[in-house]
């Protein structure tokens, strides 16, 4: 079954990047890493029983977590409303980082602040298809990577593309080949990566599967192209690329 399947493959990349985390940080590329697929597994776990067996063929891809989303939740592009009112998760207890910093606390499922980029990624999904279910006929929502990095003394959030080292890349090939394992168990058509980075590692990893990669621009409050006319420009930009 697709979604037995798709749990063993992301318990399998939850205990890899954990120990590839710990060699960033022994390398210096970074000084604290989250792992939300252990801390949230059994947040995770149920989204993929909800999302991995309505027969999507598209993977909607985004880079890592964000500290206010899939760093709270495990769920990739996770905003607390959409999480409980649209996904329909609550009542699950989210546990703590190792070593976590006081400058970023996880609160779970509780956590106060809305992630602007999980409310509207999802709201547009949500406009487009209507229901979680209907949602989940047509695109998986995936992260290519699923440790939130940080560096420096405040704990700055930094992307994958902005720390290098050995286990930087050994980190970056185990993600590319978790991303070939989904595509392989939802038999996946194409991807839509949301943003460059996630543009690129899709047509890498998989330029050999015959999937076809698009992308559309990142929903980053900080992004001035998600921001122009309100993000009308952005909602058109992602509708032209979903299935």
């Amino acid at each position: 079954m697709p979604v037995g399947d798709l749990i063993e493959a992301a318990a399998s990349l939850r205990d890899d990047v954990e120990e590839i985390a710990l060699e960033i940080i022994a390398e210096g590329s970074a000084e604290w890493i989250y792992n939300p697929l252990r801390y949230a597994w059994d947040v995770h776990e149920e989204y993929l029983r909800r999302s991995g067996g309505h027969g999507a063929k598209a993977i909607l891809m985004g880079m890592n977590p964000g500290p206010h989303g899939m760093g709270q939740m495990g769920i990739p592009f996770a905003a607390t409303t959409v999480v409980r009112e649209l996904i329909g998760i609550q009542g699950i207890e989210v546990n703590q980082p190792v070593n976590p910093h006081p400058n970023r606390p996880v609160n779970g499922l509780s956590h106060p602040k809305e992630e602007v980029s999980g409310t509207r990624l999802w709201n547009a999904l949500s406009e487009r298809y209507g229901s979680a279910g209907c949602i989940f006929e047509k695109v998986f929502v995936l992260n290519h990577c699923p440790l939130m990095i940080f560096s420096g003394p405040r704990a700055t959030n930094v992307t994958p593309d902005n720390i290098a080292g050995p286990s930087v890349k050994r980190l970056i090939e185990r993600c590319d080949e978790h991303l070939r394992e989904v595509v392989r168990i939802l038999g996946i058509e194409s991807v839509v990566g949301v943003g460059k980075y996630a543009e690129r590692r899709a047509r890498e990893s998989l330029a050999s599967m015959g999937v076809t990669v698009t992308s559309c621009w990142h929903p980053s409050p900080a992004s001035p192209l998600a921001n122009r006319n309100g993000g009308a420009d952005w909602r058109e930009n992602i509708s032209s690329v979903l299935p």
